[in-house]
């Protein structure tokens, strides 16, 4: 397996494949007699390793970066109005760039995937073991910092950081996004190794 290509291609929805393949991943690693201290997602990629979490019990450390609480949400802006006639209608919907150019199509089984995540339910699932960590931009244009406030509420050992100003992808504050994320981790690593001793 070589951990460095991947011939996957984005498909809209598909969290729980992504939670599976990031198993997938970690118990390659382990195999092969790495530490895996933590498992880190952003926007999608959030709510992959929050699934992850509730799902399986081999990391001790989840990083959350702007994932999405209501899985609802957004999708029209991405879609367009009446998303769900037109898939209905058409089997899949093609998202384009400004330029006309296809970017991926969500199938209607992709978008009832995404629709059907019960991220409160998930939540509620993840281990009392696991040390749980949300960062959220306030300034989050794309998903509404609001969410992380949810996170936080269902999951027994979350921590959250709110990055002032900060928008989706941390354009100017990724100085403290990796502070935050690089100190939650090794704060509870080193929390670990003492407990261990």
């Amino acid at each position: 397996m070589d951990m460095l290509e991947s011939e996957g291609v984005f498909q809209y929805g598909n969290y729980r494949k992504e939670a599976e393949d990031l198993h997938s991943i970690v118990s390659y690693l382990y195999q092969e007699k790495y530490d895996v201290a933590a498992v880190v997602g952003h926007s999608k990629g959030g709510d992959v390793v929050v699934l992850y979490a509730s799902l399986y019990d081999d990391v001790r450390m989840v990083v959350n970066l702007s994932g999405r609480f209501y899985l609802e949400k957004g999708i029209e802006e991405r879609l367009g109005k009446e998303f769900l006639d037109r898939i209905n209608k058409e089997g899949y919907i093609d998202v384009t760039n400004k330029s006309g150019n296809v970017l991926y199509t969500v199938t209607k089984e992709s978008l009832m995937e995404r629709l059907n995540t019960d991220m409160h339910a998930t939540s509620l699932s993840i281990s009392k073991e696991c040390s749980f960590f949300t960062v959220h931009g306030s300034a989050d244009e794309i998903i509404p910092v609001e969410d992380a406030y949810e996170f936080a509420k269902h999951i027994p050992t979350h921590k959250l950081c709110v990055v002032e100003g900060a928008d989706h992808c941390y354009t100017r504050h990724r100085k403290e996004l990796s502070d935050a994320v690089v100190g939650f981790i090794t704060s509870k690593k080193a929390r670990d190794t003492t407990l261990e001793d």
